[in-house]
C-alpha cells in the first residue's frame, strides 16, 4: 500500500507504460525507477484506475465512506440532448427536477451539451433553469461516435466533479449513461420515477420501480461520484420558460478521442405512430373491456374528445390493441392535462406511467380498485353504461347527432 486513504501500486503489474501520470487531474502521480508512484495529494477520483491496461492499480476500501472524492464533488448536471437540431422534450423536465435537486444542496445547476454549438439551444437551457452550460467540442463528439462522447464526458466529469449527473432515459441516454458509470467505476439507477434529496446524508435517492413495478425501490450511492441515473421521460415537471435568463458558457475540448461507433445515416421510417406523449387527453382501457372490439366504444369517446387512445398492459398483451398504445412501465409513460382509466384496476406498473397527469378520471365498477386512490374523479360503475353516457351527452353538447 502506498500509504494508508491512497491507491497501491502492484510493482509486479505495473509496465511503467505512463498512462496513469497522463490521465491525473492534479498531478499526484510521477515515475520513479521505471514504475509509477502515487503521492498525498491524491484525491482518489479514480482517473489513474480506469486508464491503466495492466490493472496495476488498486484502491483502499477501508474508510470508503470518508473518501475526499465524494466530499469534494459539487453541483448538479444535466446532459442535454438534442436531436435534428432541437432540445429533446425530456430536457427541460431533467432541469425542472434538477434545479429542485441543485437549490436543495445549495449547489449550481448546470446543463451539458454534446452536439455541435447553437445559440438557440443555449437560451432554451438557461430559459428552463440552467445557471451554467458546459459545451463539448470534438469532431467526432459532434458527429454523434458514442464511444467518443462517452469518452469526451468522462474526461469533462473527471475535471469538474460533477455531485449528481441526470440523462433522460432516451435511446442516447439509455447508450451514454452504463458507458460513462463504467468508466467511472460508479452507480447508475435506470428509469428514475423520482428523484430526492435526503435531508440528513445530502445523498441523491433514486427512486423507481422494481420486481415488475410490485415495490418502489430506494437507491443510494454513497460512496462514489457522481450519482448518476436516467429519468423517464413524462414523469417531471419541465419548469416555466424565462426568456430573459442566460448564464455563463464554458466550452471544453476533450484530449484525444479514439472514434468508436458512428452514426453513418439516419433512416426515418414514415408510419403511422401514437403520440401518447404529446397528447393532452388521454382514454385508455384495460382488461374491464373484455373484449378487443369495445376499443371501438373508447375510440369514439376519444374523436369526440380530441384525445389519444391508450390502454394497459393487460389489454396489449391479451392483443387486443398494439403496442404503441400501452401505458405504463413497460409502455409510455405519459403527462396529459386529462387522463381517463376505463376498466384499468390500476397496477403499479400502469400508475407509475399516468400518475402524473394533471386530473384523473377513473371508470371501474369494483369500488376497492387501486386506480381510485390516485384518481382526481372516481366513477364507480359499469363502464358499458358510464361512457355511453359520456358519449350522448358530448354529443348533445356539440350537436352532433
Amino acid at each position: 500500500m502506498e500509504g494508508k486513504g491512497r491507491p497501491a501500486i502492484l510493482k509486479e503489474e505495473c509496465t511503467g507504460c505512463g498512462a496513469c501520470v497522463e490521465a491525473c487531474p492534479i498531478g499526484a502521480i510521477r515515475m520513479h525507477d521505471g514504475l509509477a508512484q502515487i503521492d498525498e495529494s491524491c484525491n482518489l477520483c479514480g482517473g489513474c484506475r480506469d486508464v491503466c491496461p495492466s490493472g496495476a492499480i488498486r484502491f483502499p476500501e477501508e474508510d470508503r465512506e470518508k473518501q475526499p472524492a465524494v466530499a469534494e464533488h459539487h453541483h448538479v448536471w444535466v446532459f442535454a440532448e438534442v436531436r435534428q437540431g432541437k432540445l429533446a422534450s425530456v430536457v427541460p423536465e431533467l432541469l425542472g427536477a434538477g434545479r429542485r435537486l441543485a437549490d436543495q444542496l445549495g449547489e449550481s445547476l448546470h446543463a451539458v451539451v454534446v452536439t455541435a454549438p447553437r445559440e438557440e439551444i443555449y437560451q432554451q437551457l438557461f430559459g428552463y433553469g440552467a445557471d451554467a452550460v458546459w459545451q463539448v467540442e470534438h469532431e467526432l463528439v459532434f458527429e454523434g461516435d458514442e464511444m467518443a462522447r462517452a469518452a469526451a464526458l468522462c474526461q469533462l466529469i473527471r475535471r469538474e466533479r460533477p455531485a449528481v449527473v441526470l440523462f433522460g432515459a432516451t435511446a442516447m441516454g439509455r447508450s451514454l449513461a452504463p458507458r460513462i458509470a463504467t468508466r467511472l467505476k460508479t452507480g447508475l439507477t435506470a428509469d428514475c420515477t423520482g428523484l430526492e434529496i435526503d435531508p440528513e446524508t445530502r445523498l441523491l435517492r433514486q427512486i423507481r420501480p422494481a420486481f415488475g413495478g410490485n415495490i418502489m425501490a430506494e437507491i443510494l450511492t454513497k460512496y462514489r461520484r457522481p450519482q448518476m441515473a436516467t429519468v423517464r421521460p413524462r414523469v417531471m415537471k419541465a419548469p416555466r420558460f424565462r426568456p430573459d435568463s442566460s448564464g455563463p458558457i464554458h466550452h471544453f475540448v476533450p484530449a484525444e478521442l479514439d472514434g468508436g461507433l458512428t452514426l453513418e445515416e439516419l433512416v426515418l421510417e414514415e408510419v403511422e405512430t401514437v403520440n401518447l406523449e404529446d397528447a393532452d387527453i388521454i382514454v385508455s382501457g384495460g382488461r374491464g373491456l373484455g373484449d378487443p372490439r369495445n376499443f371501438a366504444l373508447l375510440e369514439e369517446l376519444a374523436r369526440l374528445l380530441g384525445a389519444a387512445v391508450g390502454a394497459s398492459r393487460a389489454a396489449v398483451d391479451s392483443g387486443w390493441i398494439p403496442y404503441p398504445h400501452q401505458v405504463g412501465q413497460t409502455g409510455k409513460t405519459v403527462a396529459p392535462k386529462v387522463y381517463i382509466a376505463v376498466g384499468i384496476s390500476g397496477a403499479i406498473q400502469h400508475l407509475v406511467g399516468m400518475q402524473s397527469s394533471d386530473v384523473i378520471v377513473a371508470i371501474n365498477k369494483n369500488p376497492d380498485a387501486p386506480i381510485f386512490k390516485v384518481a382526481t374523479y372516481g366513477i364507480v360503475g359499469d363502464l358499458f353504461e358510464v361512457v355511453p353516457a359520456l358519449i350522448r351527452q358530448l354529443k348533445k353538447m356539440r350537436g352532433v347527432t
